[in-house]
């Protein structure tokens, strides 16, 4: 797969997405440490964000009132955050051979604005176009577990980022329903993964799809 403007991919771009308090930060760390033990050099990023630019454009995203923004201008703000982010931070990180880890990235746009605010999924798919060009990650790992677990997680380590966390419980059902969606429209590319059960069996089930998917 090629970038829009990345050139010739030679590392793996492998994103972790969830509904809120799925854990991905943690498995984030974890996965960084088994693909180095490995001998793969790992580069670990987020969005919105993931580069200067794009982490001004997250504090617009994530912090201040519900009603700051509507749907429509939330993906414009999520594509533009998201070029930045592939422009220098993912594509440079892919031909150095590197191999790049991501909490959330375009799937999280479909679920969150496509699937809980109702923006048409087929402009979202323009945007992506326009943004991302042909570019996908090589593995999508979909953390899964009920919207009032994650909630309850979320909540206990709550800092300024709370934005998406006090929209209704109905809109998160609605994002946990486009991850699935999307995770069975896409099966060669996602694995859906149990958030439900303890750090460790997270882990060792992300590893196993990592092994299998991608032979690492």
């Amino acid at each position: 797969m090629t970038g829009a403007q990345g050139g010739a991919k030679k590392g793996r771009f492998i994103t972790l997405e969830g509904g809120e308090g799925a854990g991905k930060s943690t498995q984030i760390a974890r996965l960084k440490t088994f693909l180095e033990e490995r001998g793969r050099a790992v580069v670990t990023t987020r969005e919105p964000g993931g580069a200067p630019g794009a982490e001004m454009v997250r504090k617009l995203l994530v912090e201040g009132p519900v009603e700051r923004w509507d749907g429509v201008t939330e993906a414009l703000l999520h594509f533009a955050a998201r070029r930045e982010h592939l422009r220098s931070t993912v594509w440079p990180a892919l031909k150095r051979s590197d191999w790049v880890v991501s909490d959330r990235f375009a799937d999280s746009t479909m679920a969150y604005q496509g699937y809980g605010h109702g923006v048409d999924r087929t402009l979202l798919d323009k945007l992506y176009g326009i943004a991302v060009g042909d570019f996908r990650p090589d593995l999508t790992l979909i953390l899964d577990l009920p919207v009032e677990m994650g909630l309850a997680r979320a909540s206990a380590r709550r800092g300024n980022e709370t934005r998406y966390e006090s929209l209704p419980r109905d809109f998160h059902e609605r994002v946990r329903k486009g991850f699935l969606d999307i995770a069975a429209a896409e099966p060669t590319r996602c694995a859906v993964i149990d958030a439900t059960a303890d750090v460790d069996a997270v882990a060792s089930a992300i590893a196993e799809a990592v092994t299998l998917r991608l032979k690492a």
